[in-house]
């Protein structure tokens, strides 16, 4: 089983607190943009060796900017150079504003079987200050036409922690995409990340980020919201109805292939990780002169301990021991950090697999770097 990630640099305008690579002034190298990724696509066919592909991943940036044309030869190069199971999941992101009744045909079309909408936030106030284009009013409408033409499998993205956003005001948040009938949440809490907008107003002292205690809060209300309207929490972050998990992104937790192409994206295969370079002009330069648009690293069998950690701890599945020693004898010191963690109500191990509790999932980048081997080990 493997993936496919095709990331797409273009954004219509840059969000305050957005760190992801892209570009707003991409018009006139659009259709250059799209053939160097096609290319790539055709180039790196040995990547997953020969793998059945199971999701087909549009990220970005904005890819629903792209248009029918676009977005049918992409998944065309796909389906021609790489074993694509016809049941394969095929997930678009898109804003709100892009989903109209045309945009929502081309997309069934092509083929696109589950939308991932950026909702973040139904509160106008939120929307300006991070500089969505979207309004709260096309934010219900979205889904709603959405549903409307058959696109069932729909993830809405929100997020919380937000400056000045009230615990009844999140609650308000959640309960109205659950009104909406969505199959899937993934919520976020707001980050301050280096080079972003956002990070100068707060260095400025113009925004005040919520307090960590207030994060927690917010939390685990998303929790125990959640879980009394019948979503499972699968992820920390994501939450869906029975049998509605993102194949793509379980993918990444479960330590499955994947190939990512166009600038900035990273690829999986097991022993090694690579990532494209993240400057738009130069990916497209050395697609077309046939040079490595990409840097790798093979992981070490510590990397890939400590990978396992980071990723399944995160999630419903957990970690197994069994899979931890066939990479590193689980140390002494860690297992006293596993009973520390146990008694503190933290982690708990059922059949030889470690999970996270809910209060434990609030300190779960925390518990796994804890239990990460060291350069020594």
């Amino acid at each position: 089983m493997a993936g496919i990630y095709i990331h797409i640099p273009f954004c219509k305008q840059q969000c305050t607190y957005c760190d992801f690579h892209f570009s707003t002034t991409f018009e006139g190298y659009r259709s250059e943009m799209v053939n160097a990724i096609a290319t790539e696509l055709r180039t790196r066919i040995d990547y997953l060796e020969g793998k059945p592909i199971e999701s087909i991943y549009f990220g970005g940036g904005t890819p629903s900017i792209l248009n029918e044309q676009e977005l049918s030869l992409l998944l065309t190069e796909v389906r021609t150079n790489y074993q694509v199971n016809p049941k394969a999941e095929i997930t678009l992101e898109t804003n709100p504003d892009d989903i109209t009744q045309e945009k929502l045909t081309e997309w069934k079309n092509v083929g696109v079987n589950r939308l991932s909408i950026g909702l973040q936030s139904f509160k106008t106030e939120d929307l300006e200050w991070m500089n969505r284009a979207h309004t709260a009013d096309e934010s219900r409408n979205c889904v709603v036409l959405a549903r409307a033409h058959n696109f069932q499998n729909l993830t809405v993205d929100l997020m919380y922690g937000l400056p000045n956003l009230s615990n009844q005001e999140w609650k308000y948040h959640i309960l109205q995409v659950i009104e909406m009938g969505v199959t899937h949440i993934s919520a976020y809490c707001l980050t301050v990340e280096e080079k972003t907008v956002l990070n100068k107003w707060v260095k400025e002292g113009k925004i005040h980020p919520a307090s960590e205690n207030k994060q927690s809060e917010q939390f685990l209300l998303l929790v125990e919201t959640l879980e009394v309207h019948g979503f499972e929490q699968y992820e920390i972050s994501n939450f869906c109805r029975p049998g509605h998990e993102a194949v793509h992104n379980s993918n990444y937790w479960k330590g499955e292939w994947y190939l990512g192409v166009g600038p900035s994206a990273h690829s999986f295969n097991g022993t090694s990780r690579s990532w494209n370079i993240a400057n738009n002009q130069k990916y497209m330069q050395r697609i077309a002169g046939n040079e490595g648009c990409f840097e790798t690293e093979i992981l070490s069998n510590r990397d890939q301990y400590n990978e396992l950690l980071l990723t399944g701890l995160r999630t419903k599945y957990g970690v197994s021991r069994k899979k931890l020693a066939t990479l590193h004898a689980i140390s002494e010191s860690t297992e006293l950090k596993i009973n520390e963690f146990n008694s503190a109500g933290w982690m708990t191990e059922i059949d030889g697999v470690l999970l996270l509790t809910k209060s434990g999932r609030l300190k779960a980048d925390y518990i796994a770097a804890e239990l990460f081997l060291d350069v020594n080990e």
